[in-house]
C-alpha cells in the first residue's frame, strides 16, 4: 500500500508538471517562419487565392492565337494575387503579461525569444511585420486599447532591443477588444483573445 501511494503522488507530480509545460510552450521558431513565409504558392484554405502557378498558366497566352489588347492586360494578374497572398500571413501567440499590465513574464520572454529567432532567420530578414496587441472584453474597451498598444509597444521594444531588429521592420499596434478571436460577452476573460498577433506586411 505504501508503495500505491509513493506511485500515485508521483503520478500527480508529472501530471502537474505536464500541464505546466503545455500551458507554457508555444510554436517552435521553425513553425513561426513556416506561417510568416512567402511561399509563392497559397493552400486553398487562403480565401480568395490562387496557386501562382495555377495563376500563370491561366494567365499566360495561347501561342497560336492573338488575343485583344484588353486580355493581354490580364498577366499582370499574378503579382496582384502574390501580393494580397503576402498581406494574410499571420500568426497569433499567446504571449503572457503581468495582470493589467505591459510588463512580460519568462514565460513571455521564452515565447519572445522564439520569435526573435524566427523574424531574424535569413528566410524573413528581408520583410516587415506589424505587431497588433489584443485583448479579452474583461474591463473597459478604452482601458483594453490602451493596454493592447502598450503591450504590443513592448513586444516591438523587446525585440528591438534583444535581437537587434531595427525599428523600421517593426509596426507596432494595439486594437483592444474590437477583434476577438473567440466571440464574448462583455466582462468575460478568455485566455485566446489575450494575444499578439504578428502579420507579414511584406517588403
Amino acid at each position: 500500500m505504501r508503495f500505491t501511494g509513493v506511485s500515485a503522488a508521483a503520478v500527480v507530480a508529472l501530471l502537474g508538471m505536464g500541464a505546466a509545460h503545455a500551458q507554457s510552450s508555444g510554436p517552435s521558431a521553425q513553425q513561426i517562419i513556416q506561417a510568416l513565409k512567402p511561399t509563392g504558392n497559397v493552400s486553398s484554405t487562403t480565401r480568395g487565392i490562387v496557386p501562382l502557378a495555377q495563376g500563370a498558366a491561366q494567365a499566360a497566352p495561347a501561342p497560336s492565337v492573338a488575343k485583344p489588347a484588353a486580355m493581354r492586360m490580364k498577366t499582370t494578374a499574378p503579382a496582384a494575387v502574390s501580393h494580397a497572398a503576402a498581406q494574410t500571413l499571420s500568426i497569433n501567440l499567446n504571449i503572457d503579461f503581468a495582470t493589467g499590465s505591459a510588463k512580460l513574464t519568462p514565460q513571455a520572454v521564452t515565447e519572445l525569444d522564439r520569435l526573435g529567432r524566427a523574424l531574424t532567420d535569413k528566410t524573413l530578414a528581408a520583410y516587415h511585420f506589424r505587431v497588433v496587441g489584443h485583448t479579452d472584453t474583461t474591463g473597459a474597451a478604452s482601458t483594453n486599447l490602451a493596454l493592447s498598444q502598450a503591450r504590443a509597444a513592448a513586444v516591438k521594444t523587446y525585440l528591438m532591443s534583444k535581437f537587434d531588429i531595427p525599428a523600421t521592420r517593426l509596426q507596432a499596434t494595439g486594437v483592444g477588444e474590437a477583434d476577438l478571436l473567440v466571440p464574448t460577452g462583455p466582462n468575460v476573460a478568455n485566455r485566446a483573445n489575450r494575444r499578439v498577433q504578428i502579420i507579414n506586411t511584406g517588403k
